[in-house]
């Protein structure tokens, strides 16, 4: 078990004993975690907020689409942010300069971000009815798969500098994923990545993912993104 945010990794014990209470201590962190969940997702629902929350490695590409969104959308709609790392404002002072209210949230020496920590981000940005919140989560493809935030949907965006097999690597994330961004198509011609299997990998773990093939850089694929988020 991961010692710093409860997630599982596999480990050998010799006693019986040990294995159950490490499986309970889980068991409880993600109780836990549900019901703050469950209480930001009622929250955001009754306030009829749109809350995404992007997972991914680090360097797919969070941070420059959640820019390029905002600065597509922000004419037409309200938009927050809250901008998860383990260190520095950096990724924060990028959003803030789209004008975009933006909180942010260092988890230190944890991996993740989790419901306790968003609900109170929430109270502190007060996203106004109608609006839409987005949630850039830790880079990180295996401890945000299992922490419920409240979101509407978990966005996982997937580089073509990336291997194509992350799908099967990395199966709770696209499991729990709503939408796949393939993003960085630009860059195709000169990297070994298929798309098609990619996406073929994707849909033996979560048939029902819906995938979306863009490049934030040159806007190609970027309007069926824009419709995706805004509906």
């Amino acid at each position: 078990m991961c010692t710093h945010c409860g997630c599982s990794t596999i480990e050998h014990h010799h006693h019986h004993d040990e294995q159950n209470k490490i499986i309970q201590i889980e068991q409880d962190i993600l109780a836990e975690n549900q019901r703050y969940a469950d209480m930001n997702r009622q929250y955001l629902t009754d306030k009829n907020i749109k809350c995404y929350n992007l997972v991914s490695s680090p360097g797919a590409g969070k941070t420059t689409l959640l820019v390029e969104t905002i600065n597509a959308l922000k004419s037409d709609m309200r938009i927050k942010v809250i901008e998860g790392d383990q260190q520095t404002n950096r990724d924060k002072e990028r959003i803030a300069a789209t004008g975009a209210s933006v909180i942010q949230i260092n988890t230190g020496k944890s991996c993740h971000l989790d419901a306790h920590h968003v609900g109170h981000a929430i109270e502190e940005i007060n996203p106004e009815k109608n609006s839409l919140l987005f949630i850039e989560n830790v880079g990180n493809l295996v401890c945000p798969a299992l922490f419920d935030l409240g979101e509407k949907a978990k966005v996982v965006i997937l580089s073509v500098t990336e291997g194509d097999d992350k799908p099967l690597k990395y199966p709770y994330m696209f499991a729990e994923s709503s939408l796949m961004i393939i993003n960085k198509i630009d860059l195709l011609p000169y990297v070994d990545f298929d798309v098609n299997q990619s996406i073929d990998y994707a849909k033996q773990i979560n048939p029902d993912i819906h995938v979306i093939k863009l490049s934030a850089k040159t806007k190609d694929g970027f309007d069926e993104w824009l419709t995706w988020v805004s509906v």
